[in-house]
Order: structure tokens, then sequence, then C-alpha cells
């Protein structure tokens, strides 16, 4: 009896039915009483609006096949969109969720996939990515992308906003072996298991592999072919079901895409060449209603026009956490070698930076871990954990080659056998690997391997299968090599091999070409085609040659792939045409680089280490010659030294800093200081600013000739850049109209986080205009404007936006002329902003009436920590006006006070507020005219202050009597880290008193005592401190007529002190002789200590 059709299609009436078509056919099927009152309050009860359909079903299904056929008459008659959803898609989608399933469990890679479920969400190619080969992107970009936002996997398809609508075409982009494949699986998996997008109701995943075994296709059939259970692909077609079409892989595709030439089809039955099907549904002429997804690397991906895409992201690559678990994973069974792996990695930059890629971490795993387990082989091969990327694939092959890897139990071809055999696998996959290579080919049918003579049975060797993966498809079998690098490797073997018995050309396959004899000219022939590629299509396959002839790998792989000292008489005719090669006159490219990485890979690299060292050294100013300019070049991608910071400062010209802006632009944190650079050379910075791909964060171009017209040049850049922070301009001369464009360059800009514009002209107007930049500008965290005569006027403008500014944290006014009359205006913005928390105002002649002013606001104030009022001339009227502020205040921690005048009744006043106070960690009082009174006093406050960790009273003729006040106070003290009492009268007594103290204290870590008067006397009890003292770290005597033996105390002191870092015993009359005594002595009783003497 056949099936009824409520029950065949309930679970898609449960999944179909809207609110509102639920209650027509509630009202329909009371009218034929089918429903009865009581059934249909039944039916409202339930909890959701598929329980209320189900309910409505299991009614019906008890009252035979009239209420069914009914059900089913009305849908079809009212509804017949829906009718159609629930008797053909439904079932259509089932199948197509099942087969997905079933396909896609099986074949995903476990791993740390998490990177994979957060995409960088990026506003198109950058130059770099158009250009240049994967391997010199991530080198160049050091593996970081300038990007701050992401997207959840889950949400790659729908709108980024509420007024938005989802994307129609989307482009993730991703280097060989980061996982492009392998995201795309996860997503149709995770979709398929109804996780994610369930708003998407059919996903179609293809590859570009597999439309390279079609010609012509219309879009239906290509549905039907690859998804033969789609029995109406019209409904796509006509966008009656919301479909995902993924197309993954457009790097593989045989026929590049041409959309300026697209013969336009709307016919989805019109069968057309493949290429043009591709370009037609992209531009929405097929398939318009479908959303469309390309997976690209990045070079491949700049076919599709920019106006096209809608959405693109690109997949990160390792952090460090999945690096360690991904070596970890390689290396289930030994945790120990996996940590030795991953440190190996760490130490080589270079290396690295590659392995953020998971498809190299793979290999270079796979290499050093080879290398490490067979370490202990006393055969010279084995000498030098793989660094440069032809020892890495040398290991790998060899690995490979001897059946030996770091993973699952496989089949196994003894070490003879695969020797016998490896030379006939790999000059027939070299070949291939070649020739694919030079027709940018990287994915092989069967007729490939007819053509190149490949033997398909070799194919199903064990090494064959890990060098070349297998695909099978429903109308042919792909193959491809398992990474890039693997075939670019292999057909450097291959020509390396070759080159020495061919007479033509090797780059022109049909043999026609003018004949070249000798290894070396092929090898010329090799580099000099690789320089004249705009894409690097050519580099890595040039590095992999190059390193064929260093001795390390031609070691490695004597006796396996290359016959032993082969070709080795040609390594220093190699290494001085690659040197030859670097001579541009100051015009570098990424071929000119690449060229550096080459004799890299030989084994040369003399002129790299003498670069890298005056790097080191900041003495590379006149050593810029071109060759070393390219080196530089090379040095600025993989040096250590430029890890923290590039230092070019005092070094470079004009000319040299045109030459090495494409590597400047990846430089984090970039120093070019005293370069005399001019305007012409803020011309060129600009344009690299205002790139896309630029990485520049921390910029500094202090003391150059720059000027205002220099100082726009910048600004302009700062319109559109989106990296840099930090910018300091000190020392140049951009005055007024230089600091105004900077500041309509603030209004708009809101990344940078720092300026620095000290002594540089800008006077009154230029603080004006910053000043009203401060009004808009919410980023700017600091501004340095020392030195710049913006006088009163300056200052009060600057005040005025600090009322209305909330993000400025530092702002350093130093040497301004700021008067009183600047600082009562400063004082007034304080009283409202509570977000400024440091105050420079050094060097100001403020007086009594501004230090008035400050100290009221400050009794208000609730963000200051940091306030500078060094060298001014506040007098002894001045102390209790910041007494008063300090008994009130409760976030001021430091407060600098130096070279005032306020002698000891303004010391006095400040000490007996520090009693009370307990915000302030630092006070600085020197050269105040301080006398022992106002010591005294401080001392009191000392006894009970708990929050003061520094006081500085140096200059200040405190004398023996305040010495020992302030000695007593630190017998009781616990908090006071740092006192510095240089030049402060101090004699004999004074230092017995300050060494009883120290028996006692247990805090004081830093003790300055230089330039006094303590003698032997004043050593002896010192050294008898030092005994039994374990919290001092630094000790600076100098200066303090010790003599020998007064230094010969303190050395012996330190036997049994092993707490001191530094001692300074300097300019005590030592002599020549005795300090080296006293130098041996110290470094005998205490090796950890520096000592000065």
């Amino acid at each position: 009896m056949e099936e009824a059709w409520i029950n065949r299609y309930q679970k898609q009436l449960v999944r179909s039915i809207s609110p509102q078509f639920l209650e027509e056919i509630i009202c329909y099927l009371r009218r034929l009483d089918l429903l009865t009152a009581e059934e249909a309050g039944r039916v409202q009860e339930a909890s959701s609006l598929p329980e209320q359909v189900r309910a409505v079903v299991d009614v019906l299904a008890g009252k035979g096949s009239y209420a069914s056929q009914c059900l089913q008459t009305f849908i079809e008659t009212t509804n017949s969109q829906l009718y159609l959803h629930i008797t053909v898609y439904e079932p259509m989608v089932q199948k197509h969720l099942e087969s997905l399933q079933s396909y896609y469990g099986n074949g995903l890679e476990t791993g740390p996939l998490q990177r994979l479920t957060n995409l960088l969400l990026v506003e198109g190619l950058t130059d770099i990515q158009q250009k240049e080969h994967d391997i010199l992107q991530i080198e160049t970009t050091k593996g970081l992308r300038n990007v701050s936002k992401s997207i959840p996997l889950e949400k790659l398809f729908l709108p980024l906003s509420k007024v938005s609508i989802p994307p129609r075409i989307s482009v993730t982009i991703g280097v060989a072996g980061i996982g492009k494949s392998t995201l795309v699986k996860l997503f149709v998996y995770s979709w398929a298991k109804g996780e994610i997008n369930r708003d998407i109701m059919l996903v179609l995943p293809l590859t570009f592999r597999e439309l390279n075994t079609y010609e012509k296709l219309s879009a239906e059939r290509l549905i039907r072919l690859a998804f033969p259970h789609i029995t109406e692909p019209s409904c796509i077609s006509a966008g009656a079901a919301r479909t995902l079409l993924i197309l993954d892989g457009l790097d593989e595709f045989k026929t590049p895409l041409d959309f300026s030439n697209t013969v336009v089809c709307t016919d989805p039955k019109k069968e057309i060449q493949v290429d043009n099907l591709i370009t037609n549904i992209i531009r929405g002429n097929l398939l318009q209603e479908a959303s469309v997804w390309v997976t690209s690397r990045p070079t491949a991906a700049s076919q599709i026009p920019g106006g096209l895409v809608d959405r693109m992201t690109e997949i990160r690559g390792f952090g460090a956490a999945e690096m360690k678990e991904f070596l970890d994973q390689m290396f289930l069974d030994n945790r120990d070698l996996s940590s030795q792996v991953l440190h190996h990695i760490k130490a080589n930059r270079s290396l690295h930076i590659m392995c953020t890629v998971p498809g190299f971490c793979w290999i270079s795993g796979s290499s050093i871990g080879y290398y490490l387990k067979n370490s202990t082989d006393q055969s010279q091969e084995m000498t030098v954990v793989p660094k440069t990327l032809s020892e890495i694939y040398s290991y790998y092959f060899k690995m490979t080659l001897s059946s030996d890897w770091p993973e699952k139990q496989r089949e196994t071809l003894r070490i003879e056998q695969a020797v016998n055999n490896s030379k006939k696998i790999m000059g027939s996959l070299g070949r291939l690997a070649f020739y694919g290579l030079l027709k940018r080919k990287y994915v092989f049918y069967e007729q490939d391997m007819k053509t190149y003579g490949i033997d398909l049975s070799l194919l199903q060797s064990s090494l064959c299968s890990r060098l070349l993966l297998k695909e099978e498809m429903q109308s042919s079998t792909a193959y491809y090599f398992s990474h890039l690098t693997i075939q670019e490797f292999l057909a450097a073997i291959y020509y390396y091999t070759t080159a020495k018995r061919a007479i033509f050309d090797l780059f022109t396959e049909n043999g026609m070409s003018w004949p070249k004899l000798g290894f070396l000219n092929h090898f010329k022939s090799a580099v000099q085609r690789s320089l004249q590629a705009e894409d690097g299509q050519l580099d890595i396959f040039v590095r992999f040659l190059s390193g064929l002839l260093s001795p390390q790998v031609n070691k490695l792989l004597s006796g396996w792939l290359l016959a032993k000292d082969e070709h080795n008489s040609f390594r220093s005719q190699a290494i001085s045409f690659l040197q030859g090669c670097l001579n541009t006159d100051y015009v570098i490219s990424s071929r000119t680089v690449n060229t550096v990485h080459c004799l890299y890979e030989i084994q040369h690299m003399e002129i790299a280490k003498s670069v890298e060292e005056a790097m080191k050294n900041e003495s590379l100013a006149g050593m810029l010659t071109p060759v070393n300019c390219s080196v530089l070049a090379y040095l600025l991608q993989v040096s250590n030294v430029c890890m923290e910071e590039t230092n070019l400062s005092n070094c470079l010209t004009y000319n040299v800093c045109k030459s090495l802006l494409p590597q400047l632009l990846f430089c984090h944190n970039l120093r070019l200081d005293n370069n005399q650079f001019k305007d012409n050379v803020m011309e060129l910075l600009g344009s690299v600013l205002s790139v896309k791909d630029c990485q520049i964060q921390k910029l500094s171009l202090a003391e150059n000739q720059i000027s205002n017209k220099g100082a726009k040049a910048l600004a302009r850049s700062l319109m559109v850049n989106r990296s840099l922070m930090v910018l300091d301009l000190r020392s140049n001369s951009i005055g007024p109209s230089g600091a105004k464009a900077l500041a309509d360059a603030l209004k708009k800009n809101q990344v940078l986080l720092s300026l620095n514009l000290q002594h540089n002209v800008i006077k009154e107007d230029g603080a004006a205009f910053l000043a009203e930049a401060l009004l808009t500008n919410h980023k700017l965290t600091t501004l340095h404007l020392q030195k710049n005569s913006i006088g009163a006027q300056g200052a009060r403008k600057i005040a005025e936006a600090l009322k209305r500014n909330c993000s400025l944290k530092e702002l350093m006014l130093s040497s301004n002329s700021v008067g009183d009359n600047g600082s009562v205006a400063l004082a007034e913005a304080l009283k409202v902003n509570h977000s400024l928390q440091s105050l420079d105002l050094q060097s100001n002649s403020i007086s009594s009436a501004g230090v008035a002013a400050l100290t009221v606001a400050l009794c208000s104030n609730k963000g200051l920590i940091n306030l500078n009022l060094r060298e001014n001339s506040i007098s002894k009227e001045g102390g209790p006006a910041i007494a008063r502020a300090l008994r009130t205040n409760s976030t001021l921690r430091r407060l600098d006070l130096a070279a005032n005048l306020l002698y000891d009744e303004g010391g006095k006043a400040i000490a007996l507020a520090m009693k009370e106070n307990r915000a302030l960690t630092s006070l600085h009082l020197q050269w105040n005219f301080i006398q022992a009174n106002a010591a005294t006093a401080l001392a009191q406050a000392l006894k009970s202050n708990s929050s003061l960790a520094s006081l500085d009273l140096q200059e200040n003729a405190i004398g023996d009597e305040g010495m020992a006040a302030l000695s007593a106070a630190l017998k009781v003290n616990t908090t006071l880290a740092d006192l510095h009492l240089q030049v402060a009268s101090v004699g004999a007594a004074g230092a017995q008193a300050l060494a009883e103290a120290l028996m006692v204290n247990k805090s004081l870590q830093i003790l300055d005592l230089r330039g006094n008067f303590i003698g032997v006397a004043g050593a002896k009890a010192m050294a008898n401190a030092l005994k039994v003292n374990r919290s001092l770290r630094r000790l600076n005597l100098q200066e303090n007529s010790l003599g020998m033996d007064g230094a010969i105390c303190i050395a012996t002191a330190l036997k049994g002190n092993h707490g001191l870092t530094y001692v300074n015993l300097q300019g005590n009359r030592i002599g020549q002789s005795g300090a080296k005594m006293i130098s041996d002595a110290i470094r005998t009783n205490s090796p950890d200590c520096v000592v000065e003497v």
C-alpha cells in the first residue's frame, strides 16, 4: 500500500511551513471539518512553530488518506512554490546533505583549525600580493597583514550591518599550504551538519581541478555533472533555493580568466567555454541569485576585478600556540623531539616566519625532526641543523627516500631499493615539475603524465605518493605536488642534473634555441630568466638551484639524487655571477633581494655578515655601495638585528633611501635620525606611508633638515595611513605651517598615538593649530612640544583644547616660555580634564603665581600622575601651596621640583605634607638650597610615610646632620627604594650613621653618594654594613676620597654580599694598579657584580 503523502513529507512540512500559512491551513481544515475546535486549540498550545505543524500532521495522519489528500491539494493549489519546495527541493537537499557529510566528514584534517574559524577581513589585494611569489610575500611582510578586523566563518556570507546586504561574490585568499581547501572542507562539513548558515539551502563545492577536465559546459549541466542527486538545477538558476557555489583553487585553473573580453551569456542551458562560464557566473550573468565563494592564492585572485568582489578575506597563518600544537601532533609519540624542533625553528627568524604556513611547517618540522633523530650518526653529512631552504628540502627528500617519516607507520621501502628507484622516479617527476612550473601548471592529468613519459604504475610507489598527491574525480584523476615548493625543488633537481648534458636551452621545451654548453651557462640562463620575471615565478626555483651547489646539500644528496661533488668546481663562478647581479646602481627590486637569498642558499654570506655587523655597531655610514645596499635590503627582511628596531640613522642618502623603500615598508620600528634628509626624502616616505601594505608602526626622523614642505608631504600620508602609531620629528624646522599641515591630518587620522615635534620652531601659531586638532582627534595620547617658543598664548590655546579633549595622556611643554599666564590657563584646564596623566612644564619661568594656580587645580584633579616643574622660579613661598595640594591630591605619583628656589622653608612645608600624603612615590628636590632643617623634616615624614619610593636630594647641602636624620628614618622606613644624595656635603659621620641604617633597612636598593667626602672612615663603616645588608643593588661612591684603603674595605665586604649588581668607585685616587687589584678582588668576591674603578 502506498504511503500517505502527509507521512512521506512530514519532515519537509515541519521545516517549510510559515506561521501565516499554518493559519490558512487550519482555517481550511476547520471548514472541511477535518480539524475540530478542540484539536485546533491543542495545535495553538504547542510551544514552537515546528511543534504546531507536527501536531496538525499527527491529527490528519490519524484521519486517513482523504485528509492527507485534502492537505496536499490545498498546498499545491494555493502555494505552488512551497509545494515544489516540499516535494522536490527538500528531498533533493536531504540527499545532497547526506552526500556532503559522507564525503567531507571523512577527509577533514585534524589539527589546530581554530585560525580557520576567524578570517581576516581585507579591503583587497596589496601590490605585493598581486606581483610576488607566495614565499616572498611571507618573507617581505614577515607573515603579518596590517589588518585589525576579522570575521567569523559562520558570518562569512551574512551582511556586515543591518543596512547592508549579503555579499554575492566572496574571495578568500591565502598562500600555498595555508589551508584554503581545508577551510572549504570545514565550512561544507559544518554546514552539512546544520551548525552554520542554515539560511543557505544548497552549498555546491567545486574545485578548479575538476573544471579543468571540461572544455564546454552550461551552468545547469555543470551542476548536474558535479551533483547528480540535484535533479532540478533550474531551481538554482531561477533563484528558488538560496545557493552558495564554492569554486576552490582558482590558481589551479588551466585557463586565465579574461573579464575584459567575456562573451555575455544569460542562458543557463547554453554550453560555452568553461572559462567563459566562470566569468559569466562571477559577473552575475548566470546564476544571478546564487552567492559565489572563490578561494585562491593571492596572485591568481588578481584576475577577478576588484569591483566585482563584495567581500575579500584572508586566511591567517599559525600563531605561536598553534605552531606548537601542530608540531606536537606531528610528533605525538615524542614531545621532547617536538620541543627541540620548535626551538630550532624559533632560532632562525626567516624559518620561523615561513613556518606560520602549515604546509611549510610540516615540511620544515619533518626535516628538522629527521635531522635530530639521526644527528647521533657519526657520518659527516649530519653535521649542521638545516637552516637554508635547500638544506630543509634536501633532508625532507632524503627522509622520503629512506621512508623515515615522523608520523603513523606507513608502508616502507628498503633504503637500497629506494636508492635504485629514486633517480628514475625523480627524473620523471622533475621534468613534469620543471615544465609545469614554466607553464604555471600545478595540477596534472593522465594525459600530462603520458606527455612527459611518466609510467602511471610508478605513481603507485610510496615514494611517489608522498610527493605527488592523487585525487579521483568523476571524469578523471588529478595529480598535484604536495606543496608548491616540492614542485620547485624537484624542478631545480631536474634542471641541475640535466644541465651537464643539455646542448640547448632547457627553458625552450622543444629544444629549438641557440646552443648552451656547460652547466655554468645553464645556471646563468636560469638566474637571468628569474631576474626578468616580474612576478617572481622562478625565484624559489633559482634559490633551490643555487642551494644545490652548496657543500652541505651536495653531501646530503650525494649518491641519492646527485653525483658526488657534481658541478662543485662551478660554485665560485656561480657566486661571482650572483654577486655581479647585485651591482644594480641603487635600483633594488624583489628579484635583487632574491639574488642575495641565492647567495645564502649557496652558503656564501661574507658580504651579508659584514653589513649586518655594521648595522649592529651603527657604523653603516659610507658603506652603502650598490652591492651592500642590495644586501641591506635582504637583511631588513631576515636579520635579527632588525627584529625590535631597524636603525638606519646617520647612513642614508636620498638614492639609498629611494632604493630601500620596498623593504622599509615592512619595518615595524624604523629609525632614520640624523641622515640630513630634506623635504624630497619626505615625499618618498610619504608615498610609502600611503601604501595599503605599509606596516611601519614607529617612525623616527629626528635631527634631519625637514621644513614645512616635508611636513606637508608626511601630513598627506597621515590622512590615509593606518599603521603608524608613533612619529618623531624632533629637532627639525617644520615651523608653524608644517605644524598646521600635521594638525589638519590629525583631524582625520585615528591611528597615530604619539607625535614628537620638539624643537621645531612651531611657535604660538603652530600650537594654536595643534590645539584645534585636539578638539576632534580622539586617538593621540602623547604630544611633545618642547623648545618651540609657543609662549603663554600658545599654552592658553592648548589649555582650552584640553578642557574638551579626553584622549591625550602626556603633554610635554618644557622650555616654551609658558610663564605664569600660561600656567594659570593650564591649571584651569586641569580642573575639568581628568584624563591627562603627565604634564611637563620644565624651564618655563613659572614663579609663585603660576605654581599657586597649578596647586589649586591639583586639589580637585583626579587624573594627573606625573608633574614636572623642574628648572623654574618657584620660591619658598611656593612650598606651602605645593604642600596644600599634596595633602588633598590622591592621584599624583611623581613630582619633580628640582632646580627651583624652595630653600629650607619651602622644603619643610612639603615635608610636613608628606606625613599625610599617601600617593606620591617619587619626589625630586635636587638643587633647591635645602639644608639640614628641611632634611630633618623630610626624615620625620619618612618615618610614617609608606608610599614614597624615590627621593632625590642631590646638590643640597644637608650635611652630616641632615644625613643622620635621614639615616634614623631609614631604620624604620620600609618603602624607600632609591635615595640620591650626590654632592650633599656628607662626610664620615654622615656615612657612619647611614651605615648603621643599612644594617637594618631592607627596602633601599639604589644609593648614590657620589661627590661627597666620606673618606676611609666612612668607607669602613659602609663596608661593615654591606656584609649584613641584602637589599642594596646599586651603590655609587664615586669621588668620595676613599683612597686605596677605603676601596679595599668595600671590595672585601662584597665577599659575603650577593645582592649588589653595580658598584662605582671611580675618582677615589686609587691609581691604575690599585684599580686593577680592586676590580679583580670584587670579581672574585662577587662575580655577578659590575664594578667601575
